[in-house]
């Protein structure tokens, strides 16, 4: 099953990251968060990845076609111009397609520019810029067991400030400190079957969010897996930041690697 990760959109609330690179590309501890994104899903076998790029995507382009030099000793003949791979520091064995689905497309129309490289089969999709400690394979059997058309991940959120309840009277009835909203939002980590690509077009302003997926929730064909653990995405510079200290402080609850620290990546 191939996982795509939206690349495109140009991060305009994380400016002072995204003016010169794409948000994909913004680093939790000098590793573009695209990279622990993808690591999420290959621990659980899911290995093929398209790209869908717009903003800046040749910067992501650059990033893996350099990879395995950036990541390998190797030996440089100057004069017949060989070169020789020698010991590779960040063994992995993803397959990676990375396709220009223009700047200003929407997602929508970004995974119906990609349709050709799906393989005709069920799909996966995350957005390029958050992290979870979601479980890809138990999202997967989700699907399967539910028999809809489309999933994705819903997480009660916290709120971002404290909340009152009053009677008429002006008398507090309770005060909570940013609690947990009861509604959920939608975190992305999607599963498609390959019937959805009929109901986008390749017009740039065809939005996943809106029309598709509110007409599959109409028709019945929308479900969600109730995600509730770890989830953030990188949206603001206080969400960089704030995922840059977990990164820093060696709790790193999205990676599955024994020591989260463990990746030999430059």
């Amino acid at each position: 099953m191939k996982v795509i990760l939206f690349c495109g959109g140009k991060g305009t609330r994380l400016r002072e990251e995204t003016e010169f690179k794409p948000k994909p590309m913004v680093e939790i501890g000098n590793i573009p968060i695209i990279w622990h994104i993808m690591q999420r899903y290959a621990w659980y076998g899911f290995k093929d990845f398209v790209l869908p790029l717009g903003y800046r995507g040749e910067m992501l382009k650059q990033y893996f076609y350099d990879y395995r030099m950036r990541n390998a000793d190797f030996t440089v003949d100057l004069g017949s111009g060989d070169v020789s791979m020698h010991r590779f520091a960040a063994e992995v064995d993803w397959k990676i397609t990375l396709c220009d689905t223009g700047e200003n497309a929407e997602k929508g129309a970004r995974i119906k520019r990609v349709a050709r490289y799906l393989g005709g089969g069920p799909f996966m999709a995350a957005y390029g810029d958050g992290v979870a400690d979601i479980d890809i394979e138990a999202l997967v059997a989700f699907h399967k067991n539910q028999g809809k058309m489309v999933t994705f991940s819903g997480v009660r959120m916290p709120s971002r400030f404290g909340t009152v309840s009053t009677n008429q009277q002006g008398e507090i009835d309770s005060w909570q400190e940013k609690p947990v909203l009861n509604q959920f939002t939608n975190c992305g980590f999607f599963v498609f079957e390959p019937e959805f690509l009929d109901y986008l077009s390749e017009e740039a302003s065809c939005d996943l969010e809106k029309a598709p997926l509110e007409r599959l929730a109409r028709e019945g064909q929308l479900a969600m897996y109730r995600h509730d653990g770890f989830w953030q995405c990188m949206d603001t510079l206080r969400d960089y930041l704030l995922l840059n200290s977990l990164w820093e402080s060696g709790r790193v609850p999205w990676m599955r690697y024994p020591d989260a620290r463990a990746p030999l990546h430059v």
